[in-house]
């Protein structure tokens, strides 16, 4: 059994999609971010820089925080979605890499300062949706020519889907990307993925 520490946030999707995914048996720990639970000693002690997702995996007692690297421990856990060749495996740390460096951040800042900030500030807003569309625009090129931005259906994959899922919330469109939302819808009809989205359940405790 793993424990998942999680929130309704597309970090928190990441997690959740890959271990419905995968189909690892695990429980869900509800981190409500909006009351300041990541910040208790308690969550600390799992998650040094107080964000979700966490996972906490009984078997080995290890935990093991940010997004990314959960999706890799689950991928050798599992033994799904794992690279089968070092040139795969290189090319997904790549993309990998290119959500946790650049579509998290930025799509992140345009949704702080597009609906969360109390003052709106065009300049910033104008900034991060240049800079949103400009990334847009870079994993459609990825797409042209393949179904996946690896091979296979992978962890880079499910590392990337849930922020651009966010797009209608940052008043976004995929409309001028064609290959993205191609891509995009593919990977929302997943039967995992429409489970994973609904991870967790806020109304109380859910176990899988």
């Amino acid at each position: 059994m793993i424990d998942l520490y999680t929130y309704a946030t597309p970090n928190g999707h990441k997690a959740s999609i890959m271990l419905e995914e995968t189909g690892l048996p695990y429980a869900v720990r509800i981190v409500d971010i909006e009351r300041g639970d990541q910040h208790s000693p308690e969550f600390r002690a799992l998650s040094p820089n107080a964000k979700i997702p966490v996972i906490v995996d009984r078997a080995t007692g290890r935990a093991v925080f940010e997004s990314g690297a959960i999706l890799s421990y689950l991928a050798q856990k599992s033994g799904r979605f794992n690279p089968a060749t070092p040139d795969q495996q290189i090319e997904t740390l790549q993309w990998l890499f290119f959500q946790v460096g650049h579509i998290g951040p930025m799509l992140g800042q345009l949704w702080y300062f597009k609906v969360f900030a109390p003052e709106k500030i065009p300049l910033a807003i104008e900034r991060y949706e240049r800079e949103a569309v400009r990334l847009f625009g870079v994993l459609n090129e990825r797409l042209r020519d393949r179904d996946y931005l690896i091979g296979d259906y992978g962890i880079a994959d499910i590392a990337n889907w849930p922020w651009i899922d966010a797009f209608p919330q940052l008043g976004l469109t995929l409309d001028e990307h064609p290959n993205l939302k191609r891509w995009h819808q593919e990977i929302a009809k997943r039967p995992a993925v429409i489970r994973g989205l609904a991870v967790p359940n806020l109304a109380g405790l859910q176990t899988k």
